[in-house]
């Protein structure tokens, strides 16, 4: 199940108001086709990470980032969310992820707990919960389709400098 263009137009106009994505990393996670990060891509992230568990998946995702030519920015990871999420030794900080996984995912809470990035987009069927590490600082509909934009608590307490005086 893509995301229709009309809904992935109006998350990166919504992202684009917020700062959120030019010179960004990015984790595009159950990435499917390629096209959330790809938007992410032809709209300045600097770099984007697919996460994508099919292999027929991935050898589209391949030909679609070589053919807009964004090959170079970009890596892709076969494998489960979930392994790539345990196994991020690295412990790579993204400045946003991309979340679309299928509609009967069950793994939010783990995941979003998990999850190494300042911001993330979730997409679902349903308001997905998202913790007290997460503040939503958007919330839309789309017939069937939820999306939500959320930050950190951090990131948005240190957009307040007043919040950080001692």
């Amino acid at each position: 199940r893509p995301t229709s263009d009309r809904v992935r137009e109006s998350i990166f106009n919504s992202l684009g108001s917020m700062d959120l994505v030019d010179g960004a990393t990015v984790v595009d996670l159950f990435a499917g086709s390629g096209a959330m990060g790809i938007e992410a891509l032809s709209r300045g992230a600097e770099r984007v990470v697919f996460i994508e568990s099919s292999r027929d998946a991935v050898r589209v995702i391949e030909a679609n980032l070589a053919l807009c030519g964004f090959a170079e920015r970009a890596e892709i990871v076969s494998g489960p969310v979930e392994r790539f999420l345990t196994s991020n030794r690295r412990r790579d900080l993204f400045d946003l992820a991309l979340i679309d996984p299928p509609y009967a995912f069950d793994g939010w809470p783990d995941l979003l707990a998990e999850l190494p990035a300042s911001a993330a987009v979730i997409e679902s069927d349903r308001v997905i919960e998202v913790g007290d590490r997460w503040h939503v600082v958007r919330d839309r509909s789309y017939g069937g389709t939820v999306v939500r934009i959320v930050t950190r608590e951090l990131l948005d307490s240190a957009a307040n400098p007043q919040e950080h005086v001692r």
